[in-house]
């Protein structure tokens, strides 16, 4: 039995966009592309999906694949994985602001951690509630819904040489500021609560001047800070319900389908 060279490209360009795509997603999507998973097990499982779901998905064009017109779909299908994976990486870094913010509000910011994720040092508060947002979005089987969405890609946003819109690439910065406000709404009640205790010292100081308000205010700002992110913790699984939607929403607009309700895994 023989293959011709064009059977062979064929075969191997059904292979090798899919293969761009999905590995683009998994290269940034929320704990997928975090440098805690090597980079062996990313390619491996990179390739069990796109050999798994390449016989499904619609055929490939008649584009040579080592040409101009082929690399050019080819840095296309990597654009389009990686905007789809961006998103989710929104999500988490969302609960990283908002931990962030209150850990200066609450005098816990001193308390670092190098965070493997992003090569720096950020407070332990952030790194707690990237924790969690993690351990939330595999529960809702974010990371399924993620791949659900880059086969259905497949079907509206064919391999070819135009990929995504200006629109969708708006779209997707337009996410950006939502994460802005979303970090600000979570840390919002911590920082009016901090503001009232910060203010409650300032009557005291003017009170009592000989009252030594920093030693005794630095102690109570700590504790109130973790009675305060105790209280937070009630309201977390609902934030991320509500940004969790909105990330659907961004990622159907990305591919252009409607999924008003959201996709379940």
């Amino acid at each position: 039995m023989t293959f011709s060279a064009g059977l062979i490209m064929e075969w191997l360009a059904s292979i090798v966009w899919p293969l761009c795509r999905i590995g683009g997603l998994l290269m940034v999507m929320a704990v997928f592309g975090s440098r805690l998973v090597p980079m062996q097990v990313r390619i491996l499982l990179t390739l069990a999906i796109t050999l798994v779901v390449a016989p499904l998905l619609p055929a490939m064009p008649a584009v040579e694949l080592f040409s101009l017109r082929g690399f050019l779909v080819t840095g296309q299908q990597v654009l389009i994985g990686i905007a789809m994976g961006q998103v989710t990486l929104f999500l988490t870094e969302t609960f990283v602001i908002a931990g962030q913010v209150i850990a200066m509000q609450t005098s816990l910011g001193f308390a670092s951690l190098a965070d493997p994720m992003n090569g720096q040092s950020t407070p332990v508060v952030g790194q707690f509630y990237l924790m969690l947002a993690t351990l939330v979005f595999l529960a809702v089987d974010g990371h399924l819904v993620l791949l659900r969405l880059v086969i259905l890609s497949f079907q509206t946003l064919p391999v070819s040489e135009s990929g995504l819109t200006g629109l969708m690439y708006r779209d997707l910065a337009s996410f950006l500021g939502i994460m802005f406000q979303a970090a600000l709404l979570i840390s919002l009640s911590a920082i009016i609560a901090l503001l009232l205790i910060n203010f409650s010292f300032g009557v005291m100081t003017r009170a009592a001047p000989q009252l030594n308000v920093f030693s005794i205010g630095f102690a109570v700002s700590m504790i109130a800070g973790l009675f305060i992110l105790w209280l937070t913790l009630g309201s977390f699984t609902d934030h991320f319900g509500r940004l969790w939607q909105q990330v659907q929403e961004v990622e159907c607009q990305i591919i252009g389908i409607s999924c008003p309700g959201g996709i379940s895994g």
